[in-house]
């Protein structure tokens, strides 16, 4: 029995690794047999143990599942009804026969197979708006037979061409705001230079930060699941639906479910992989954010490149001119030139990671890595000699146009980076930390999570409101805080803007800023896994002489469920409660103190989604005039 590309994989571990993965595959796949509609046999728990310790580490045991039919749903791998269970069979009986001869005593080791394979399933497919394009811009390669998780992708070959599309780039570029992104890049730029007059960087290295941030910030969203489209609660995403014509049109191969038990509504999440279809829905996980992102690069004119990892994430690289070099540049973490990340901070088993660009495909593995015998020991799906044959094949054939100044140009380029790929860099502090983007579970099931999130979680005392000159001169105090904007107004001081909602808390732990991109809502909440949040603000008038004559409160919050948000007022030894309810409170009995801090806890909720059930501010972002929190402060001499 011919042997399939991923039990290929799976015969060249070791006899035992084998026979142990084998008998949990044959497990999985003979439950669904005997019980097709039995749905506890269908869905498997990224997170379980056995999953994690007998399949996970093993190379070609959970392809072998994708092989079955088995589909990646967030924290779970789920066979879909609508898979075939006859290819669950086939592959089925081909690892039972060799399991077989194997107890029998005949084991023959399988020698790795020169065969490349497809993208995950979030690896971009090309544009229909742009079929033409890449067509003419794509040269006739080497056959490739798919198989998953092996490089090198032909489709991504093609697909990277769709970033050429004059018509694409100018789209794009109507939902970048180009002139404020340079004008902040602009000034970036030269506060850089006055503090360092020999700064090398360019004007496009802070242009690419500000891109980065902004699309991170106000452009596109993360999806785990969506909320329900009828009452606007937690879903769980359930098997996969039938793409339509139209989802097929984008790209969309696979169309998530998104399942409300309390409502019995499906939403659709179609995985719609055309950049076009993805500046309208702006919305994804990696695939989707890299796909995306690497266009708004090319239409701002910024030399780009999609890179692919076998381990299942993409993002993309941005040529620096100014530093002669490939800059690293995750827009799902806002992070750029942190090469190190995955390896070091997340904790990835690298083995391929490869860059597609329209001049070429380079293989930048060893730049995404500082332990090169390990990830070596990994790059066993095919012979070296053959990938680097393939690659040159690629990039012969995408090459035939260049001008030969473009081609030297390129053959420079890459003998800097064979050079840098030769010594193993050591990770900088920011390449330390985990995983930002997804959900809890999903980073937890991956083993992709930090240590410590001192961004959202750091009892480490922060700001203190103190008069100003002008407030002390007007004996009041006067701060504003829009959720909408993330913006505090400081009213009393000349209307002094300060932006986020950090910025200026006391003490934070466990919240964060929720931005609902498809409910148009916005509040600060707790973070997903946590029990308890809590954030303060604290005002001190001692350093001023003055003391407080009264003091006003307007805080607004909301719970679902059994969430609950606690309000309070601290001042010296006594502590008073207030209700969050959007009315204003005054609060006499603070008058002649000289300092006091207001707080918030947020807790309860029930299931996955009970970090969202307490909640801070909640507002719509049209709404972008309304106050979320107010506090006013009348002042006398001390």
């Amino acid at each position: 029995m011919a042997l399939s590309p991923a039990v290929t994989t799976l015969c060249e571990n070791s006899n035992e690794d084998f026979l142990d993965a084998a008998k949990l595959l044959l497990t999985y796949a003979d439950n669904i047999l005997r019980s097709p509609n039995e749905e506890k046999y269908r869905s498997i728990r990224i997170g379980n143990p056995t999953f994690s310790t007998k399949l996970l580490p093993i190379n070609g045991a959970v392809e072998c599942l994708f092989e079955m039919g088995f589909e990646e749903a967030e924290t779970h791998l789920v066979f879909p009804k609508s898979a075939a269970v006859e290819q669950l069979k086939r592959i089925r009986d081909c690892l039972a026969s060799e399991r077989d001869q194997r107890l029998r005593g005949g084991e023959q080791p399988v020698q790795p197979t020169a065969q490349a394979v497809a993208p995950s399933a979030s690896a971009p497919t090309p544009s229909p708006a742009s079929d033409s394009s890449a067509a003419a811009s794509s040269q006739p390669v080497a056959s490739v037979t798919p198989a998953a998780s092996e490089p090198p992708s032909l489709s991504n070959f093609q697909h990277v061409m769709i970033y050429e599309n004059p018509e694409l780039q100018q789209k794009a570029r109507s939902h970048i705001p180009h002139q404020q992104l340079s004008s902040a890049a602009e000034q970036k730029l030269t506060e850089a230079k006055e503090a360092d007059p020999e700064c090398k960087l360019g004007m496009e290295d802070f242009l690419l930060l500000e891109l980065l941030k902004w699309f991170k910030q106000d452009f596109f969203s993360w999806v785990d699941c969506l909320a329900c489209s009828q009452c606007r609660g937690p879903t769980v995403n359930s098997r996969s639906l039938s793409p339509t014509a139209d989802d097929l049109r984008w790209g969309a191969q696979r169309v998530e479910n998104h399942f409300c038990q309390s409502c019995q509504l499906s939403t659709r999440f179609p995985r719609y992989n055309n950049p076009e279809k993805l500046l309208e829905t702006r919305r994804g996980r990696c695939g989707e954010w890299a796909n995306c992102f690497t266009l708004c690069c090319r239409a701002l004119g910024l030399e780009a490149r999609y890179i692919w990892d076998s381990t299942d994430h993409m993002w993309t690289e941005v040529y620096s001119v100014s530093q002669c070099r490939w800059l690293h540049c995750d827009s799902c973490e806002n992070g750029c030139d942190k090469p190190l990340l995955y390896e070091v901070g997340w904790g990835k088993k690298l083995a391929y990671v490869l860059a597609f660009s329209k001049d070429q495909v380079v293989d930048v593995t060893w730049r995404y890595s500082c332990k090169h015998p390990e990830v070596l020991s990994r790059r066993s799906r095919v012979q070296e000699a053959w990938l680097l044959h393939t690659i040159a094949s690629f990039n012969a054939s995408r090459q035939q146009s260049l001008s030969p100044e473009r081609k030297k140009e390129l053959t420079e380029r890459l003998l800097v980076e064979l050079v840098e790929f030769i010594s193993p860099k050591k990770p900088k502090p920011g390449e330390l930390g985990g995983r930002n983007s997804g959900s809890l579970a999903w980073r937890v099931a991956r083993g992709e999570t930090r240590k410590a999130d001192a961004g959202t979680s750091t009892r480490t005392p922060g700001y203190v409101f103190t008069p100003t000159e002008k407030e002390k001169n007007d004996r009041l105090l006067h701060v504003r805080y829009s959720a909408t904007k993330d913006q505090y107004c400081r009213v009393s001081n000349n209307c002094e803007v300060i932006r986020s909602w950090a910025q200026c808390a006391w003490k934070k732990e466990s919240v964060f800023r929720k931005v609902e991109d498809d409910w148009q809502m916005v509040y600060i909440t707790r973070t997903e896994g946590s029990s308890v949040g809590k954030i303060s603000w604290k005002f001190d008038f001692t350093p001023a002489g003055l003391k407080i004559k009264s003091v006003s409160i307007t805080a607004s919050s909301q719970t679902f469920h059994s969430g609950q948000v606690c309000w309070h007022l601290e001042a010296g030894q006594s502590t008073t409660e207030f209700p969050g309810d959007g009315k204003t409170q005054s609060f006499q009995s603070l008058s002649g103190s000289s300092e006091f801090i207001v707080a918030a806890i947020l807790g309860g909720g029930e299931g996955e989604s009970s970090w969202q059930h307490s909640q801070l501010f909640r507002c719509s972002l049209k709404e972008t005039e309304e106050c979320s929190f107010e506090i006013l402060v009348h002042l006398e001499d001390a």
